[in-house]
């Protein structure tokens, strides 16, 4: 692994990647603006101007309510898309390396989803990560598949950074408490990416921070360790209607990642408090 390719690379993960990766390899990092990865002859370009020897994708198509509405759009970036990274790498001989999620599955199960578990996902989203990792699978190059969940870190929208602002205004909060899955800390899972690249890990991994919570839980570790007095109520997904169904169960067995790199993940409440002392110091954006 000498020259890393990084497409997606002004998003919340893609911009960790980048981070993480620079103080090891010469890196090259893209983002929309510099290359759609839905346009194959704009990634074929890119391929032969920069012969990367790894890529990784970064760019994806999250909204996971948008999606419901927006699938069109989101099958093009999480599925077409890395199946133009997938051909293009496997012409220049470079290994492919994407990120995916726990939503691929259904959430009906009550233990930790394996990497071969079946995939069965129950919204747009899911299903567009799911075909886009078969996509993959039938390109036939060499391939590493990261499936991660719950993502939150600096430089973009998430869980944590709605709670904390959502404080700043509202005595009250009330947050869904039957969907439990483990809160993963950008920083964390790129980490987790460059040990499984430096082992030359091929196939599907599961990457997460230890631990499990469900939302609401999240959210009384994120007030408490901020210090606010903002009152949380607990409420089921019924009451708290979206347009994109959930698993109600989505955590990841990260065994095979750890027996492979012999690194067992930080807890979610160790990334957390990373994070927020991030924004303590005035370095979130």
């Amino acid at each position: 692994m000498n020259r890393v390719l990084i497409t997606g690379a002004n998003g919340m993960l893609g911009r960790a990647v980048t981070a993480v990766f620079s103080r090891h390899v010469d890196v090259v990092s893209l983002g929309r603006k510099e290359l759609d990865i839905c346009d194959e002859e704009e990634v074929r370009a890119v391929f032969e101007d920069e012969h990367p020897d790894v890529v990784i994708n970064c760019a994806a198509y999250t909204d996971v309510d948008g999606a419901e509405k927006n699938f069109e759009e989101a099958y093009r970036v999480n599925a077409l898309g890395p199946g133009n990274i997938a051909r293009a790498a496997k012409l220049n001989n470079a290994k492919f390396v994407h990120i995916s999620t726990d939503y691929v599955f259904d959430g009906s199960g009550s233990k930790p989803y394996r990497e071969d578990c079946r995939r069965a996902p129950i919204n747009a989203y899911g299903k567009t990560k799911a075909i886009g990792e078969e996509i993959i699978e039938e390109e036939g190059g060499e391939f590493l598949i990261v499936r991660t969940s719950w993502l939150f870190g600096p430089y973009g929208k998430n869980f944590v950074k709605t709670i904390l602002g959502l404080s700043q205004r509202m005595k009250e909060l009330r947050v869904v408490d039957d969907q439990r899955g483990s809160p993963t800390y950008t920083h964390h899972l790129a980490d987790g990416i460059f040990r499984l690249c430096s082992c030359r890990a091929n196939g599907i991994f599961h990457f997460s921070n230890t631990g499990h919570c469900t939302w609401f839980e999240f959210a009384e570790e994120i007030i408490s360790l901020a210090g606010k007095n903002t009152k949380l109520i607990p409420v089921s997904t019924k009451e708290f209607p979206r347009e994109a169904q959930r698993p109600s169960y989505s955590v990841l067995d990260t065994t095979k990642y750890q027996s492979t790199t012999g690194h067992r993940p930080p807890h979610w409440k160790d990334g957390l408090r990373d994070y927020l002392q991030l924004i303590k110091l005035g370095k979130e954006l």
